[in-house]
């Protein structure tokens, strides 16, 4: 049991340095030599591990698809915050086309979205559909309780926002202008407020809390 655990702990010191060196000089600007350096192993280590610098982008992919859905999940138990910015705040944490401001990042999101890596993206989509819905559908269950909702499809209804959500709103699948992505924005609130019963703006106004303006035009 002990050698499991130094393996798995050798093994994520090689894609915490990976993802750092990737996120400083980028995927074809690193190579398994520097991550061999900043480590200080062999290249016999390294690939025990690991069979080439796009296998360890893979677990990289497969580490930062975990932590989406985790953060996703710990927002979801997160009674302290209320039913309709609940809701808004997992949405907002699975946005895996703009991830968040760290180079690490920006760089696996833009090697996913490289036509040769459409499979890696489909991958992360996969996560998104079949493990969103259950944790929303709680929160929507629990916004019915409280009468905030009126839905008798509390997790079909999150399977459409969370499908249309990763369809739309995906820069590879579908192109907007930032006008159109902000009309899409408005009619995507709207029409969920419709799918769960709820009051009319209700969504909307919890929207304009997180400063995006997507409030602008809407009677």
């Amino acid at each position: 049991m002990r050698i499991v655990k130094e393996a798995e702990a050798r093994r994520n010191e090689i894609l915490d340095a990976a993802q750092e060196l990737f996120g400083r000089k980028g995927f074809d600007g690193t190579s398994t030599g520097d991550i061999l350096a900043k480590v200080g192993i062999a290249r016999g280590t390294l690939y025990y591990h690991f069979k080439s610098k796009e296998d360890i982008m893979n677990a990289l992919i497969e580490r930062y698809s975990a932590s989406i859905l985790g953060a996703a999940q710990d927002i979801a138990r997160d009674t302290s915050i209320p039913v309709l910015e609940r809701i808004l705040r997992v949405i907002m944490a699975l946005n895996i086309s703009s991830g968040d401001d760290s180079g690490s990042s920006k760089e696996i999101m833009e090697h996913i979205h490289k036509p040769q890596n459409a499979l890696m993206h489909q991958k992360i989509q996969k996560v998104i559909i079949s493990g969103v819905p259950p944790v929303l559908a709680d929160i929507i269950r629990e916004g019915i309780r409280q009468g905030i909702f009126n839905t008798p499809y509390p997790y079909e209804c999150m399977e459409m926002i969370v499908i249309y959500a990763n369809t739309i709103f995906d820069g590879d699948l579908v192109e907007l202008t930032e006008e159109a992505r902000m009309s899409r924005v408005i009619a995507f609130i709207s029409n969920a407020e419709r799918l769960l019963g709820a009051e009319q703006g209700s969504l909307i106004s919890v929207m304009q809390m997180f400063g995006s303006g997507a409030g602008a035009g809407h009677d």
